[in-house]
């Protein structure tokens, strides 16, 4: 241990203590060394993907690993591709992946632990393409003013709730998710895996900037913004800062870069029909995510907030309730993804009465079935979400909104939309996804992430909207969360 006082006399007349030595001058060189930049992400790199962090003795929620191979039998497949249910096989489990789809009447292979699905449906794990890890169940008065230790605590039993709904992953699209997600990938807590935007990357007075009307102007020494402290939204103006900001939530481990394209219902400061930031703005979050491997989405309802950032390489629309006929064609011949969600008053928390924010409420819901619409008619790549925000009751609708697809969609598009080509949106992540398996499938090589529902899920989407009581099994990472069967 390193205290302050002299190494001797002749050294003591000089240097009043050792801090300030020669000798602790040349320690100090070889530590900064030894923990240079990038002998830290050597290292972090080399403990995230150590199977070693999952706890010997699995740590509140967390279930042991099983010991032997598991086999699923008895069950009807949903494999999450195809349009109806597949009978006579068997779902071989071995350790994190799913090692073999074979016919029912094939032994089974001695040591195998069998698993009677009792003629259930078994299908992949859900997946929810626009959640907020950190903010869905944190009302937003408490979301500006508690303390981020508690806004964690609240995230990882909100993520151990959005598990045992059946969504084994979630795409995560603004907020500091970088810490649940860890959480949760070394076993610390439950939860779903996390493709983790970071914060959201927002102009001046845009939909990610919450400051108050006297933090305008702010002074070039002004401290952070509550939204920067946190990680919840960076404001970010020009070409300059935009990239630095993009740089540095990629830094940080965004799988994907998160832009407010537009106005939103909850910002207080954007119409809804205003369009943000500029095409040069965009390119510019566009070249950092592209030299980095992955891809930008943007906030955006309306045509000219759409049309700017597809312009400018954007590869996911969030949301686009607004948009017109010339603008799904636009989406559709760029082949770019529109990310959406099934709006209304049953799945969300109404603003007041007469409130600009409900009028903007009420103009968003108003465009769904027409957002749909277009999705269908132009054969958009279509992904689907919940962006549930700030209401803890809200966040149990989560299955309830799946089933909500069924007036646009039969059952066996909806199912593969939130299973399969959800997680083909994921992937769009390349080099920096950090699951590199299958996800949102039941095959050979796929991430062991599977429910078993009682019931035909593609006869009645609405089994969907009850998961404590029709979900009796759920496996994520070959370890299972929740066993009702007994």
């Amino acid at each position: 241990m390193i205290v302050c006082s002299p190494v001797d006399e002749v050294e003591a007349q000089a240097f009043p203590c050792r801090c300030h030595s020669p000798a602790f001058a040349r320690l100090c060189a070889i530590l900064d060394q030894k923990f240079s930049r990038r002998a830290f992400l050597t290292g972090a790199a080399a403990v995230l993907g150590s199977a070693a962090l999952w706890p010997k003795a699995a740590s509140a929620g967390i279930p042991d690993a099983p010991k032997t191979p598991i086999a699923f039998t008895n069950a009807k497949l949903f494999d999450g591709k195809s349009s109806a249910l597949i009978e006579g096989l068997r779902v071989v489990v071995d350790g994190a992946k799913i090692k073999a789809i074979e016919p029912a009447a094939q032994p089974v292979a001695l040591g195998m632990r069998v698993i009677d699905c009792g003629g259930r449906t078994l299908m992949p794990g859900l997946i929810d393409a626009h959640w907020h890890a950190m903010m869905a169940a944190v009302p937003g008065a408490v979301l500006a003013t508690a303390d981020v230790g508690y806004l964690n605590l609240v995230a990882a039993d909100q993520a151990e709730k959005t598990l045992l709904r059946g969504f084994t992953t979630v795409r995560d699209m603004a907020g500091p998710s970088f810490g649940l997600k860890l959480a949760i990938d070394t076993g610390l807590t439950a939860g779903p895996r996390i493709f983790p935007s970071g914060a959201m990357i927002s102009q001046t007075g845009g939909h990610g900037d919450a400051r108050l009307p006297y933090d305008v102007p702010a002074a070039p020494d002004a401290p952070l913004s509550r939204g920067d402290a946190t990680g919840l939204g960076t404001i970010a103006d020009g070409v300059d800062q935009v990239l630095k900001r993009s740089r540095e939530q990629l830094m940080l481990g965004a799988s994907q870069l998160k832009l407010a394209a537009g106005g939103g219902v909850l910002s207080n400061y954007d119409p809804i029909d205003v369009s943000e930031y500029t095409e040069p703005e965009f390119h510019a979050a566009v070249d950092a995510a592209t030299n980095w491997g992955t891809y930008v989405a943007v906030h955006a309802y309306t045509p000219l907030a759409i049309k700017t950032a597809i312009r400018a390489g954007v590869a996911s629309i969030e949301h686009g309730h607004l948009m017109d006929e010339e603008t799904a064609k636009v989406i559709a011949d760029q082949g770019v993804w529109l990310s959406t969600q099934p709006f209304g008053d049953d799945f969300a928390a109404p603003f007041p009465a007469g409130s600009i924010n409900r009028a903007k409420q009420l103009q968003v819901f108003a465009g769904t079935d027409r957002a749909y619409g277009f999705a269908k008619q132009y054969k958009l790549k279509t992904a689907w979400g919940t962006d549930v925000l700030f209401d803890a009751k809200l966040c149990e609708t989560q299955g309830a909104q799946v089933a909500r697809l069924a007036k646009w969609y039969a059952p066996a598009e909806a199912l593969k939309m939130v299973t399969s080509v959800n997680a083909e949106l994921c992937a769009m992540s390349g080099p920096r996804n950090p699951y590199p398996g299958k996800l949102g499938v039941v095959e050979a090589g796929a991430y062991a992430d599977v429910i078993l529902i009682d019931g035909d899920p593609i006869a009645d989407l609405r089994l969907l909207a009850d998961p404590a009581k029709t979900l009796k099994l759920i496996m994520k990472d070959g370890r299972i969360y929740k066993d009702a069967l007994a």
